[in-house]
C-alpha cells in the first residue's frame, strides 16, 4: 500500500517548502489550494491539486478521497496574524478549519496527522524561564487573538489524540527563510530594508527558525512523532537590531534608527490605522510589539532527541534568503 501526503496551506511559505521536499524525494503529494490562488504556479511539477477551503468541510471531502493509499496529513493551513483584535475570518480558518481537518482524519482513518500549531499557543512564562512542551491548552492562558486561535485549535487536536487519532503537534517559533512566494512579515522586513522604506526598527527580540528546518522537523514527525505529543521547533533568540544588522550587511544597505519599545508601543495604534487606510500590513502592531518584548526562550531539546531536529545558524538563513530574493528579482540584484 502506497503513501499519499495531503498538505493543507500548500502555497504558504511552510506548506510549499514541505511539498518541495516531498516531491523531490519521490513522494506522492496532494495539495489543498483555494480556488484562484495566484501562488499555485510555484508548486512543483507532479503535485496533485485539490481545490477547497478548510473552513468549509464539504469542500474538503474530495481532498481525503483515497482508494488504497495510506494517508498522511500535514495541516499547515492557518492565518498568521500580528494584527490586534478579533477577526472572524482568522477564527474560521485557524479554529474551525482545524476542527474540520481533524474530524475528516478520524472519519477517513488516516495513518497520521501532523498539526502545525505555534509557540504562541504556549502560555508565556516570566522572563528568564525556558518554555517547554505542555499537555493542556487554553485560549484564556495566552494573549493576542492569533495565539488564542492556535491554543483553542491545539486543544481540539489533543482531544482527538486522546480519542485514538494518531496525531502529533509541532510548535514552530518565528519562521524565516527563502521560498516565501507570498510576503510574510519577516520577508517584508527584507524587502523594506532593501528598499529603504522602513523609517525605524525597534528594540526587543524573538526566537526565529529556518523554514527548511521546520519542514524537516515536520517530515520527521510524520514517521517518528509520538501520538498525542507536542514538539517545539525553535531556533535561536535574536534581538531585532541584530536581525536588522545581519540583513543589512547581506543586502549592503544602511540600517534605520532603533526606537525604544515604549515609544513604538505608544505609536502602534497610529501605525495600524495608517496601514488599514493604505490597505497594507503594519510591522508595528500592539501584538507584534508585545511579542518582541515578551519572554521567548523555548527549548527544542525534545524535537532534537526524538525527531533529529537541527536548526541551522541564523546568518546562514539570512544569506540564503537574500540570495533567493535576488534570484527572484524581488530585491536589487547588485552585490553587497
Amino acid at each position: 500500500m502506497g503513501k499519499l501526503y495531503l498538505v493543507t496551506g500548500a502555497t504558504g511559505h511552510l506548506g510549499n517548502t514541505i511539498i518541495q521536499k516531498l516531491v523531490s524525494g519521490g513522494e506522492r503529494v496532494r495539495a489543498l489550494v483555494l480556488p484562484g490562488d495566484k501562488l499555485i504556479g510555484h508548486l512543483p511539477y507532479g503535485t496533485e491539486l485539490c481545490f477547497g477551503d478548510v473552513s468549509d468541510i464539504h469542500t474538503l471531502r474530495p481532498f481525503f478521497a483515497s482508494a488504497e493509499e495510506e494517508l498522511i496529513v500535514i495541516h499547515c493551513a492557518a492565518v498568521v496574524s500580528i494584527a490586534s483584535g478579533h477577526q472572524q475570518s482568522i477564527y474560521n480558518i485557524n479554529v474551525q478549519g482545524t476542527k474540520n481537518v481533524v474530524d475528516l482524519c478520524v472519519e477517513n482513518r488516516v495513518r497520521k496527522l501532523v498539526y502545525v500549531s505555534s509557540v504562541h499557543a504556549l502560555p508565556v512564562l516570566p522572563k528568564g524561564m525556558t518554555m517547554t512542551e505542555i499537555g493542556e491548552f487554553s485560549s484564556k492562558k495566552v494573549k493576542g487573538f492569533y495565539a488564542k486561535t492556535k491554543a483553542e485549535a491545539t486543544s481540539y487536536v489533543l482531544k482527538a489524540a486522546a480519542g485514538g487519532l494518531n496525531v502529533s503537534i509541532v510548535h514552530p517559533s518565528g519562521i524565516i527563510g527563502p521560498y516565501d512566494n507570498g510576503c510574510s512579515p519577516m520577508t517584508e522586513l527584507f524587502l523594506n530594508l532593501d528598499a529603504q522604506k522602513l523609517p525605524a526598527i525597534v528594540s526587543g527580540g524573538y526566537d526565529f527558525v529556518d523554514v527548511r528546518d521546520v519542514a524537516d522537523g515536520i517530515l520527521s514527525c510524520c514517521e517518528n512523532g509520538r501520538s498525542g505529543e507536542c514538539y517545539i521547533l525553535s531556533g535561536n533568540y535574536i534581538p531585532v537590531p541584530v536581525i536588522a544588522r545581519a540583513i543589512g550587511e547581506a543586502l549592503g544597505v544602511k540600517i534605520p534608527v532603533t526606537l525604544p519599545l515604549w515609544l513604538a508601543k505608544a505609536a502602534a495604534p497610529f501605525f495600524e490605522l495608517c496601514s488599514k487606510l493604505n490597505k497594507k500590513t503594519s510591522l508595528f502592531t500592539s501584538y507584534s510589539l508585545y511579542t518582541l518584548s515578551s519572554n521567548s526562550l523555548f527549548s527544542n531539546r525534545k524535537a532534537k532527541t526524538e525527531l533529529g531536529f537541527k536548526p541551522r545558524p541564523f546568518r546562514e538563513t539570512v544569506a540564503d534568503t537574500v540570495n533567493w530574493l535576488r534570484a527572484c528579482r524581488r530585491i536589487g540584484a547588485s552585490d553587497s
